[in-house]
């Protein structure tokens, strides 16, 4: 059973955005989803090659403006099918700045065409993984 990591870049220093990220990583912590924080001071090229190094780059997926867009239904069937897969998969939220040129040609997701602060997108992504596991789970927490 693969396990999802959601990699974040460096800490949330807004409280509020800092107990959103606890909370619903608590929520998650039963459903095979952790999170992995890294300084906040590293350029986009080294966090993104720490994580593709460890990981391998089929299994990770960098959140970006002009990856995949998904709706809640669509996350809960990515989420079933990171479930069922032997590997376990990388979601990486990228620095302030983004990518850049470091992420051509990997797998990506995005939350939409809007520009989010990355601990806001963290919050979102973490949000939206654990709407999946209820919609998976039939629970009363997504209301289309």
């Amino acid at each position: 059973m693969g396990r999802i990591v959601v990699h974040l870049h460096g800490r949330a220093k807004d409280a509020a955005f800092s107990m959103a990220i606890s909370d619903y990583a608590n929520r998650l912590s039963a459903e095979g989803v952790s999170l992995s924080e890294h300084r906040n001071r590293t350029d986009p090229e080294a966090y993104l090659k720490s994580i593709v190094e460890k990981a391998g780059k089929n299994n990770v997926i960098v959140l970006e403006e002009k990856g995949e867009i998904l709706d809640s239904i669509g996350y809960a069937e990515k989420l079933k099918n990171w479930r069922l897969s032997s590997s376990d998969i990388h979601l990486v939220v990228g620095p302030p700045g983004g990518f850049g040129e470091y992420s051509e040609g990997m797998s990506s997701l995005s939350l939409g065409l809007i520009t989010l602060p990355h601990e806001l997108a963290s919050v979102v992504l973490l949000e939206q993984l654990y709407r999946a596991s209820t919609i998976i789970k039939g629970l009363p927490y997504h209301r289309a």
